[in-house]
């Protein structure tokens, strides 16, 4: 079923049930943009209006614009009201993490700055839901160092975890849950007053995601009540996505980071003097192949830096040898024509996608099928993931445009019901607060999409129950 040779003639797909529709299976490719054109990449200046040194828009910016640092996401001052004939039913939510600390595999091996976060607490403990038993006391990490430690970690010194949601990213996930309240509670009065059963939250294995969650419920329902965090097993988790598919991993190796393939070295090829530059200011060796098979670890480097307000590097041993705006400028537009070869240029996107990440896209429809059903009451789901995890559903949704999904970056389902229509579902999708566009005919400007169409498109890449997914993995 997923091999390139038999994915791609399946133009339309009918499933056994004959009232369900014929869908368009196969990959198509994304618009043409200065994303996915190498030599405007190259040879082009600035990042075409991409902000990446604040969480705030500049004056003057339309809300809307790509914004590394804190995506434009669902709120009221933007939100596409749906037409009064349909009733919404059901939202569901993905977006990736807030601002952070790069991850430690990013830092350079000796950074010439600290990097402080003692204005927030990481609280980590377990606390008995019996009421009747002993409480645990509200305990939080305090990161240090000592001169002792003949270990210490490389790079960044300071007092931060590699990585950890900073104070600012703390701000942005409360601000993003109360602008979700904002347009779902207090525009819409869709969600209820309080929390319960009808609204459900759930997280990866990586720790900052709760980090998020955190602030983003209070930004919600400022509930004095605990709130659980829905988590899969690591090794299952299929929100991160962390289950093992082998068949994927090696397709998207086959073409894209660490592959010899000429379609995709020929940026770092094109990219050797910037390399070399940056190599020789951050300290990184030129035969480090995790630095060079992709710009991913610059690129997290230089951004987390820019987003907090920090200066770019310089090098240790020469502090008037830094890294320069346009250099950092090109790092940016080489890690977005990056993002968009993987996850949609490349005509093994979408196959590699579906493998990778189909188990939750199994799981989104099973959840839209319970609540037309009634099976399930809850009316409202929110998983806070990573940019891996929205980059694969934008390319199983194969997004008009593909950017590199910055922090914040936001995907909601939301189901309507046409009054009148009688049992008639539909779904829109937004990404980044305005209707989703798709490449693929069958999807298109998905806005109130027969819901049949979308779970059919589902059904016929990954299988109910992702019965597809295990037959490919």
């Amino acid at each position: 079923m997923f091999s390139s040779t038999h994915l791609l003639p399946l133009l339309f797909f009918p499933l056994a049930n004959a009232q369900q529709p014929s869908v368009d299976l196969s990959w198509h490719a994304p618009n043409t943009t200065w994303i996915n054109t190498l030599s405007s990449v190259i040879n082009g200046t600035g990042t075409h209006g991409f902000i990446f040194n604040s969480s705030e828009l500049p004056q003057g910016t339309k809300y809307g614009t790509y914004n590394w640092c804190n995506m434009p996401h669902v709120r009221q001052e933007e939100y596409p009201v749906a037409d009064k004939q349909y009733e919404l039913s059901y939202v569901e939510v993905i977006h990736r993490h807030h601002k952070r600390t790069p991850y430690a595999s990013n830092t350079f091996p000796k950074e010439s700055y600290p990097w402080y976060c003692s204005d927030e607490g990481l609280f980590y403990y377990g606390q008995p839901l019996n009421p009747e038993g002993n409480s645990s006391a509200s305990a939080y990490w305090s990161v240090y160092t000592t001169n002792t430690n003949p270990f210490a970690p490389a790079g960044f010194n300071g007092t931060c975890q590699f990585p950890q949601i900073t104070r600012e990213g703390l701000d942005d996930s409360w601000q993003h849950g109360k602008d979700l309240y904002g347009v779902y509670h207090d525009m819409l009065r869709f969600l209820p007053d309080q929390l319960g059963e009808m609204v459900t939250y759930r997280v990866t294995n990586n720790v900052i995601t709760s980090q998020v969650a955190g602030m983003l419920i209070e930004g919600m329902y400022q509930t004095p009540v605990t709130v659980p965090l829905r988590t899969q097993p690591p090794s299952v988790d299929s929100l991160e996505p962390a289950y093992t598919c082998s068949a994927a991993s090696n397709l998207f190796s086959s073409y894209g980071v660490g592959s010899s393939s000429s379609a995709w070295t020929a940026h770092l090829t094109a990219a050797k003097p910037l390399y070399a530059t940056l190599d020789s200011i951050s300290g990184v060796s030129a035969t480090s192949s995790d630095w060079h098979q992709s710009f991913d670890h610059y690129f997290d480097n230089l951004s987390a830096r820019q987003c907090h307000n920090k200066p770019l590097p310089c090098a240790i041993s020469n502090s008037s040898n830094c890294v320069t705006q346009e250099e950092a400028d090109a790092v940016y537009r080489l890690g977005q024509y990056e993002y968009s070869f993987i996850y949609r240029d490349s005509s093994s996107s979408l196959q590699a996608s579906v493998g990778s990440y189909g188990v939750w896209i199994a799981e989104l429809a099973q959840t839209i099928r319970d609540r037309i059903s009634g099976a399930s009451p809850v009316i409202y789901k929110h998983n806070v993931a990573h940019d891996g995890s929205v980059s694969r559903l934008l390319s199983i949704l194969q997004v008009d445009i593909m950017v590199w999904p910055g922090m914040g970056s936001e995907v909601v389902f939301e189901l309507y019901q046409k009054k009148g229509a009688g049992s008639k579902r539909f779904v829109r999708i937004l990404w980044g607060g305005q209707v989703l566009r798709s490449s693929n005919p069958t999807l298109g400007k998905v806005d109130m999409l027969d819901v049949e169409v979308l779970l059919a498109y589902f059904d016929g890449l990954v299988g109910v129950g992702a019965s597809k997914v295990i037959a490919y993995c």
